[in-house]
């Protein structure tokens, strides 16, 4: 992980590899002279005021994600000046927005992989913005490694590691509130990270007993209290969603229950997280072309896990439990077919007319498992239906809740992050498109709308007079694309900052 530091050293005499400035748009439209932003004034002066003149020569405009190179003037230490993009210059006195800035830092983190040690003048005008800038510039830098050949890579990036370190010019080292924002940055991002890791790692080395294990080493290393029920005792308990989607794998399926708990808590959140660690599809197997990708199906009890270790590393005044529904859906002898009847932990029957539509299925049975402990509110988090994806696009996940002010919290909560959110209805209609002559529900409802039949699907396994909201993250949780910003190609980690901001919100008590 990227060290990260704070000073207040001038720029020209520090000892960096690269020093990274800011530039935005000289007008809205993007046209004209590019504006150099706060914090490069050393820099700019060492140009004789004329910086933003050489980058307009080179081709800067200031665009969002865009990167110019350029030696540095004479007499600095650093060999390098690093030009980012930070898109529209703000309105008068109103300052960069936390997501420009850590979108910046995560685009420079990125072009400077096989950097030792880059200094970051970008603006920073409070402790909000180090923040900001820490947590984009450890996001951009992240990359999974884990089964390259170090020693052997030579071809491009591959055989480069990344930023080592980063120092945030313009800080205030022994600031209380720079400190902590550093620290906010450094825990939630590492934690992202981790979940990221888990996301990318191969299914045949991330099973749900893998997974359980990796969850409970690290309750074990933050204090948090962790449960484990097995095959067995899934069985006894009468999970017969969890079960049935793991019937057909020889990779039994677990359910994971993690616990911090604050002694100052005034409320409990509990996450819910769908974990299949890989989705074939079942019987109901996938098209070609549709499964190298579906490792990344666990992604909502990658962000569920990381958001509760997060919130123990950040000591949150609020009790946070998290449920990781863990299974992994293949097609054998033992797999559930379409027809099976599945007795869900709820006592609910569910008739089963597409085994690929198994998310739901252990989900219910953990939204019911996380009634019963009558928490104040409870989001669950899914790569849960491509229909969403079809909406929202790649980059934007579908909220949809129980509650409309419940829903526009959490809404708020995302695009204050940074991650792009939009609220989905639950239309009662749809509903009857689910009903079925042999048991209480079907696991499938009218194709069009799909998404939203998913949410009222997993609706009626909430506790009644609970606040509920579901995440379908099924778009921007793995990016087949180019990276972008901060966001890497793979696993995202979408939705850890999500919950850990409802968790920050309920534990200040701005969250009702």
């Amino acid at each position: 992980m990227t060290a990260l530091t704070l000073s207040t050293a001038a720029v020209p005499g520090l000892r960096a590899d690269a020093i990274v400035i800011g530039v935005a748009k000289g007008t809205a439209s993007g046209s004209g002279t590019p504006v150099v932003a706060p914090g490069a004034e050393a820099v700019d002066h060492a140009y004789d005021g004329g910086l933003a003149g050489v980058l307009e020569t080179l081709g800067a405009s200031g665009a969002e994600g865009e990167v110019t190179k350029l030696p540095a003037p004479a007499g600095f230490k650093a060999p390098l000046v690093v030009a980012v993009g930070l898109g529209a210059q703000p309105e008068k006195d109103s300052g960069y927005a936390p997501e420009a800035l850590r979108k910046a830092a995560g685009v420079a983190a990125r072009a400077l992989t096989g950097t030792k040690k880059a200094a970051f003048a970008l603006p920073l005008a409070a402790a909000a913005d180090a923040g900001a800038v820490a947590e984009g510039a450890l996001l951009g830098a992240y990359s999974f490694d884990a089964y390259k050949d170090q020693a052997g890579a030579q071809d491009g990036k591959n055989g480069k590691a990344p930023l080592a370190e980063a120092v945030l010019l313009g800080g205030k080292p022994r600031d209380r509130a720079y400190k902590a924002a550093l620290e906010r940055a450094t825990a939630v991002a590492e934690e992202l990270n981790r979940a990221r890791d888990l996301i990318n790692t191969p299914p045949n080395d991330l099973n749900p007993e893998a997974f359980a294990a990796v969850a409970q080493a690290a309750a074990k290393e933050h204090g948090i209290k962790v449960q484990v029920l097995d095959e067995k005792a899934l069985t006894k308990g009468g999970y017969g969603g969890i079960l049935g989607v793991g019937a057909g794998s020889a990779s039994g399926p677990r359910l994971v229950k993690l616990s911090y708990t604050s002694s100052k808590a005034k409320k409990h959140l509990a996450f819910v997280g769908k974990g299949i660690t890989y989705d074939s599809g079942g019987i109901s197997l996938k098209p070609a072309g549709h499964n190298e990708t579906m490792k990344c199906d666990m992604s909502g009890a990658a962000a569920v896990f990381a958001a509760v270790v997060a919130a123990a590393r950040l000591g949150l005044d609020v009790n946070v439990t998290g449920w990781l529904a863990l299974a992994e859906n293949m097609p054998s002898g033992s797999a559930t077919r379409p027809g099976d009847v599945l007795r869900m932990f709820s006592g609910k029957t569910v008739e089963v007319l597409n085994t690929d539509a198994e998310g739901r299925l252990v989900l219910a049975d953990a939204l019911w498992a996380a009634s019963q402990e009558k928490p104040d509110a409870i989001v669950d988090v899914a790569t849960l239906t491509g229909a969403m994806m079809l909406a929202l696009g790649n980059r934007t996940f579908g909220i949809m809740a129980n509650d409309d002010a419940f829903r526009t919290a959490v809404h708020e909560a995302a695009e204050e992050v940074g991650e792009p959110a939009w609220p989905m209805p639950l239309p009662e209609h749809l509903r009857k498109g689910m009903d079925s002559a042999t048991a209480d529900i079907a696991n499938m409802g009218e194709r069009m709308g799909g998404g939203l039949v998913a949410g009222l699907f997993l609706r009626e396994f909430v506790g009644e007079g609970i606040t509920w909201a579901h995440l379908d993250i099924a778009g921007p949780a793995f990016n087949e694309g180019g990276p972008f910003g901060y966001t890497p190609k793979g696993g995202t980690g979408t939705a850890v900052r999500t919950l850990v901001r409802l968790a920050e919100l309920t534990a200040s008590g701005d969250l009702a």
